[in-house]
């Protein structure tokens, strides 16, 4: 089951850049509108099966689990504020590969937690970035304009991360209705926010332009993100974060597909390399949770291992 879900999300989130940078593009609509209609249709769309089948959720939400959301929901507003608007400054393969790599980001900010990886993690984080570098050549900074999109970029990648630890924090003990709701809620109401102080439109656009709006909602956010939100209950927020690299080759693949463009030369090495990396990170940890398996950690609840994982 997990797998589809990883499927399903990889094949959503690889959507996201094409068609994106596709509506901005050919229509009026404003990065934040993106942003921000997404995530509004998201939380409206992923609230009503759980108010229908337990409307009490939403009173039950504790203070940590609140608070873990919103940490998620403001990381994930600024993520896509640098990462829709690098789109437009510089290519979607640049973009896509400096916002995927929030894999990294996520072991340099469990580093700072203290918690040490074992060397298996850091070759298949390793490995996997050998794949990225050979699918989009890292063709950056070609003007000033590309290079502060792909600055915008690496930021949003290091949003994403935060958003996915934090993500991961809250789904201990959120269901991924509650949690997707709240979070995607929150989100929107951020988004209008800055979409007032930046002065970008969030209305009054062409048919094409919504019909963007709404390809990008089922495809990226209803699809991508809340599959791979739903993931994190059950794995840690490193290999979730590493699968989303599988949306480099996916996005060159898709475009090869429905666009007729060329594939890089290096997609089919880079996918490769990518699950070669996603392949060793994951016996590196299991191995890692393994050996340090002993008569105390088999007393520890299920919250504190879920909370452990990922974090050798």
């Amino acid at each position: 089951m997990n797998f589809f879900f990883a499927a399903v999300g990889v094949l959503g989130v690889a959507s996201s850049g094409p068609l994106i940078a596709a509506t901005l593009g050919a229509t009026s609509v404003s990065a934040l509108a993106i942003a921000f209609w997404r995530n509004a249709i998201g939380a409206a769309v992923m609230a009503t099966p759980t108010l229908v089948r337990e409307p009490g959720q939403f009173s039950r939400i504790s203070r940590s689990e609140f608070r873990w959301s919103m940490l998620a929901a403001i990381a994930l507003a600024l993520h896509f504020a640098c990462f829709i608007t690098s789109l437009q400054l510089t290519s979607v393969a640049a973009a896509t590969a400096l916002v995927c790599l929030q894999s990294a980001w996520i072991a340099v900010f469990q580093l700072f937690r203290g918690i040490r990886h074992r060397w298996q993690v850091l070759a298949g984080l390793g490995i996997a970035f050998g794949g990225v570098v050979a699918i989009t050549g890292f063709d950056m900074g070609s003007s000033p304009q590309a290079l502060t999109g792909d600055l915008l970029a690496m930021a949003g990648g290091a949003l994403a991360g935060l958003y996915t630890l934090a993500g991961g924090k809250a789904r201990q003990s959120m269901t991924t209705g509650t949690y997707t709701t709240l979070c995607y809620g929150m989100c929107a109401a951020l988004v209008a926010l800055l979409a007032l102080i930046a002065g970008q439109p969030l209305a009054g656009f062409e048919p094409a332009g919504w019909l963007g709006i709404a390809a990008i909602t089922v495809c990226a956010q209803l699809v991508g993100h809340t599959a791979f939100n739903h993931l994190l209950a059950t794995m840690s927020p490193l290999i979730v974060s590493m699968i989303i690299l599988l949306e480099i080759p996916g996005a060159a693949l898709l475009a090869a597909v429905f666009l007729h463009e060329t594939l890089p030369a290096g997609t089919y090495v880079g996918l490769g390399l990518i699950l070669a990396g996603l392949a060793v990170v994951v016996l590196g940890q299991r191995n890692g949770r393994r050996g340090s398996r002993g008569p105390a950690s088999r007393e520890e609840p299920p919250s504190e291992r879920l909370a452990g994982l990922g974090t050798d």
